[in-house]
């Protein structure tokens, strides 16, 4: 279902709302924004860059709706079962993998057909996943247990269990140039990094009060620790292994995502909106206030869309040129 737009002048307006409770925000600009209702509460969110579609998951309906891009619309509603929450497409293989912790599975889902072709286990609460499209790996970590999970993508089997160094792991982000995957830990306010290679865990960095979302600038292997108790995004060097900086935001964030090509983050730390940051300069350069509570955010590598759901109202905004 299309929802309304919001023009330029509009946006600018609630920008400027927020922006009156909070003094010295940065002006924010987006191009337009596309308002699509999807009903039930979404969580998750992942965008298939090369398609154009996006998926998100409903834990309250049990599906994975299918976002258009082009057209602005649901082009189709995935039943799975089960609790949906984490996502992560394949560009490669146009596969999505989504996983349902109270079965401790991972569903995979044909881009095409948006056909469920296998279920895998992947360790009691799996709950975050993403991708390593070189090696066709799929790592799922458990907020439950702290186990990281290896998949083989192709052949859709566990090939092992990782038990982590704390008890529960709430994101993970995977840098497969540097065959690195990083895992947020809200019990002990780290980020723990896996050695692919290695195959095990190699230390953690402190970074601000419960991490719940990370996300990793493949250029330059910094990674961005979105902090859900507390007003900052942590800047990580994982080669120093350290937080080089922090970005203050005007709320507490949960997720952060990144436009690899111009290094731009996105965050929804914003005042009832999303933050932008500069990843070279770790500088906040704009919030783009939507008078909403945002929840997952993902980008479009190839268009530079951002999407952010809104969990409480049933709706993902398509955000274009912000």
């Amino acid at each position: 279902m299309r929802g309304p737009e919001v023009s330029r002048r509009a946006l600018l307006t609630l920008a400027a709302a927020g922006a009156s409770a909070v003094a010295f925000a940065p002006a924010a600009r987006a191009e337009k924004v596309l308002v699509v209702e999807v009903g039930g509460a979404p969580e998750a969110i992942a965008v298939n860059s090369v398609t154009g579609f996006a998926y998100v998951s409903d834990p309250s309906t049990g599906t994975i709706v299918v976002l258009d891009s082009r057209s602005g619309t649901v082009g189709a509603v995935i039943p799975v079962g089960g609790e949906p929450a984490g996502l992560a497409v394949d560009t490669v293989t146009n596969r999505v993998f989504v996983t349902n912790p109270p079965a401790g599975t991972v569903l995979v889902v044909d881009g095409l057909t948006n056909d469920v072709v296998s279920v895998i286990p992947a360790g009691p609460g799996a709950s975050s996943v993403d991708v390593d499209e070189q090696a066709n790996r799929i790592y799922a970590v458990s907020d439950l247990t702290g186990i990281l999970a290896v998949l083989d993508g192709v052949g859709c089997r566990l090939l092992k269990l990782h038990p982590g160094p704390t008890s529960g792991l709430s994101s993970i982000a995977v840098d497969g140039g540097r065959k690195l995957a990083h895992c947020t830990s809200t019990s002990t306010d780290s980020l723990e990094i896996f050695d692919i290679g290695a195959e095990k865990f190699t230390g953690g960095v402190k970074v601000g009060q419960s991490p719940t979302g990370a996300s990793v600038h493949q250029g330059t292997g910094t990674v961005f620790v979105a902090n859900s108790a507390i007003h900052h995004l942590s800047v990580v060097d994982t080669s120093a292994r350290e937080e080089k900086a922090t970005v203050l935001l005007r709320s507490e964030s949960s997720a952060v995502a990144i436009h690899q090509g111009t290094n731009t983050v996105y965050s929804n730390g914003g005042p009832n909106g999303i933050a932008r940051i500069d990843g070279v300069t770790n500088l906040l350069t704009g919030d783009l206030s939507l008078g909403v509570n945002p929840g997952a955010v993902a980008v479009d590598q190839r268009a530079k869309t951002v999407y952010v759901t809104d969990p409480l109202r049933g709706r993902v905004s398509l955000i274009k040129d912000f």
